[in-house]
């Protein structure tokens, strides 16, 4: 990689790159070295993964890894307290505690928006009357 210095985009690490697909978030892929934290890509590169804490006390950061399970390393005892046995079998991991080693597609359940709140169905109901104006006082202009 001649002209690369270090610390540039090109040039992270001197372990190999691995990529990551974040299906959720239009299918972005973005590459990180090898061993690396799946939310700390995700907010490096903007991955959208949601998160809180980063620190396994929430569970926010649930996702499911789509392709590459294998890639994975072990589940934390910190991702038992917030995932079934179940839901490990289907690729549920929490992206603060998941170090990736291989190429990987993860997905999420995409977070309701805090500035925006949900829309609400409202029925249509009569108009109230518009408010009027008092009436002018006509006992003096004669």
């Amino acid at each position: 990689m001649t002209g690369t210095a270090p610390g540039s985009p090109l040039m992270q690490s001197d372990r190999p790159m691995i990529e990551i697909t974040f299906l959720t978030n239009g299918s972005k892929v973005v590459s990180a070295p090898e061993n690396s934290n799946l939310l700390r890509v995700s907010l490096r590169e903007k991955g959208g993964i949601p998160f809180k804490c980063g620190g396994g006390l929430c569970g926010t950061c649930k996702c499911r890894i789509e392709q590459g399970r294998e890639s994975t390393d072990a589940i934390k005892p910190k991702e038992r307290r917030h995932l079934t046995d179940e839901q490990f079998a289907q690729g549920y991991r929490m992206a603060c505690q998941t170090f990736v080693n291989g190429d990987i597609s993860v997905s999420w359940e995409p977070q309701a928006d805090p500035a925006r709140p949900p829309s609400i169905a409202v029925r249509p109901t009569a108009a109230a009357p518009a408010p009027t104006a008092p009436a002018a006082s006509t006992t003096d202009a004669e």
